[in-house]
């Protein structure tokens, strides 16, 4: 029998380690880490009481209580921590939660400064969208801080004195025409963490729950698909309504001042990171063209060819990839349109899911939560969510999966032009985004777009949905294709390859003595006591 080692979520094997597509090594030192973070937590459950409570703006009537370690709600890159409020004020809510990056999970180690920027972007598409999309409904912001930085307290739960000066400073602003500050107050408070954080609304109820809770078994309910949809629509149409010159993301600044000069933060740029692949972006990287982006990120593809140690399992696997990722290029001009290289850019969220989405029962959207990873795009990457038949992106194969989303993208797209329409009625601005999404998904930009955004997915997208539009080769075909054609992914190929066998390897040989060093460590059953 194998022995299996704990991962974050379940159990994994030395055989399935060994052709697993993720770093396992990496993932296999979670649960510690894990362990190591709540721990700190735990202890220091006082000070974050203290902390809640000082944003709240707490009397002495009120008391804070942390929730128990199995209410903690564990998140892929967070972990959000019930706090209970017991009091007589009216006003405050009963419950919030403040929220934590996983240092483990966003790169910290390797890349100092990661989870503060998570943060920093968060806050900041919090505020933006409150001001901007009022009809979005999200969570109220409480107050945030960085581990690198002050706090900010919503600026209605700050001392009066504080307060008015505040809003002194907003008029002098608007005098002299400076950017307005948001409603938060930039404080020193006297109880701090290493670690940042943010305050918000607790939702969910008994009548709001996460969509993820009844989809598979309501999925096929069409009234209630048609309101979810028609939920979706208009959020997109709100955030298009005021578009960026540049790709990027918001963030907030140690003043106060949001600004639209982060890169483009997607989890994938994190994720990358926390394997310690390059992805050459600077935090201060934004692109004012389309076309530079899309490069950026074929370019961080390469790198993890070129960093990941698992990320060739042998030559052939490698001539595939490294063939497809030279055809991406050459392809490029045929999905991406020079009309739009300038824009308009708009506001996307890169990571709406299922368990993003608070609907009551018959699944009309009441809260949409986790706004981290959201930035301004090429509007050509708009699309609807790929997860409408319940299957990854990379997993809708031709056949019927491929004819079930289709249908159910062709469902989506009408309700969205009826919204459209009537957005454009009241005078608000459209951008035709139907015209733009059903092109895309007519010519292909669907899947090259998404290929783009998924790492480890690539390959398989480009083999299903962008080689066939161009060639049908055989098997035989497609292999001397691949051979052919990858030797042009960059200079002296074979001695990459070779590398990467090596490299694969060494891999491989670490996460045998994982495994081994285990094995050691169990007690050795029906063996007798010499003593």
């Amino acid at each position: 029998m194998q022995r299996a080692l704990p991962l974050l979520n379940g159990q994994i094997s030395l055989s399935t380690a060994l052709v697993d597509d993720d770093n396992v090594l990496q993932e296999l030192s979670y649960p510690e880490r894990r362990v190591e973070f709540y721990v700190y937590l735990y202890q220091h459950r006082t000070v974050i009481e203290s902390i809640v409570s000082y944003h709240m703006n707490l009397n002495k009537k009120q008391t804070c209580r942390v929730g128990e370690v199995n209410e903690w709600i564990a998140g892929s890159f967070n972990v959000c921590i019930p706090v209970d409020i017991d009091g007589q004020d009216h006003n405050a809510p009963k419950r919030v939660l403040i929220r934590f990056p996983l240092p483990y999970k966003v790169g910290e180690v390797q890349h100092p400064g990661n989870a503060d920027e998570k943060l920093r972007s968060e806050a900041a598409t919090f505020i933006w969208i409150r001001q901007n999309c009022p009809s979005i409904p999200i969570p109220r912001l409480w107050g945030f801080a960085f581990a690198q930085g002050p706090c900010f307290t919503a600026i209605e739960h700050t001392p009066i004195f504080s307060r008015l000066k505040w809003y002194f400073h907003r008029v002098v602003l608007s005098i002299f025409r400076y950017p307005h500050r948001p409603p938060y107050l930039s404080r020193n408070c006297p109880f701090n963490l290493t670690t940042g954080y943010l305050i918000m609304d607790h939702i969910g109820s008994t009548d709001t729950v996460m969509l993820s809770e009844s989809w598979d078994t309501l999925r096929h309910d069409q009234k209630r698909r048609t309101n979810l949809f028609r939920g979706l629509s208009r959020i997109i149409l709100s955030l298009a309504q005021s578009p960026f010159d540049r790709i990027g993301s918001l963030t907030i600044n140690n003043q106060g001042i949001i600004q639209h000069t982060n890169r483009p933060l997607t989890l994938r740029l994190h994720h990358l990171e926390n394997e310690s692949v390059p992805t050459n972006m600077d935090r201060d990287l934004t692109y004012s063209t389309s076309d530079s982006y899309f490069m950026d990120l074929l370019s961080y593809h390469d790198s993890r060819l070129r960093y990941a140690p698992n990320s060739i399992r042998n030559k052939v696997d490698g001539e595939a990839q490294l063939s497809t990722m030279t055809i991406m290029r050459a392809l490029l001009p045929h999905f991406s349109c020079r009309d739009y290289r300038r824009g308009p850019f708009i506001m996307t969220l890169t990571d709406l899911h299922q368990s993003n989405l608070f609907v009551d029962g018959d699944w009309n959207i009441k809260s949409l939560v986790d706004l981290e990873w959201t930035c301004s795009l090429p509007v050509e990457m708009l699309h609807p969510p790929y997860w409408l038949t319940s299957r990854g992106v990379d997993q809708l194969y031709k056949g019927e999966h491929l004819d079930a989303f289709s249908k159910i993208h062709a469902e989506f797209m009408d309700v969205f032009e009826e919204e459209e329409q009537a957005h454009s009625q009241t005078g608000h601005k459209t951008f035709g985004l139907t015209s733009i999404m059903r092109k895309g998904w007519e010519f292909g930009n669907f899947w090259y777009f998404h290929a783009l955004e998924t790492p480890k997915g690539l390959y398989n997208i480009f083999l299903e949905h962008i080689q066939p539009r161009f060639s049908k080769p055989d098997d035989a075909g497609m292999v001397e294709f691949e051979r052919t054609i990858s030797p042009y992914w960059a200079r002296d190929v074979q001695k990459f390859l070779d590398d990467k066998m090596k490299d694969k390897e060494i891999y491989e040989g670490h996460l045998r003595d994982a495994f081994a060093a285990v094995q050691e460590e169990l007690p050795k059953f029906g063996s007798r006591s010499t003593s």
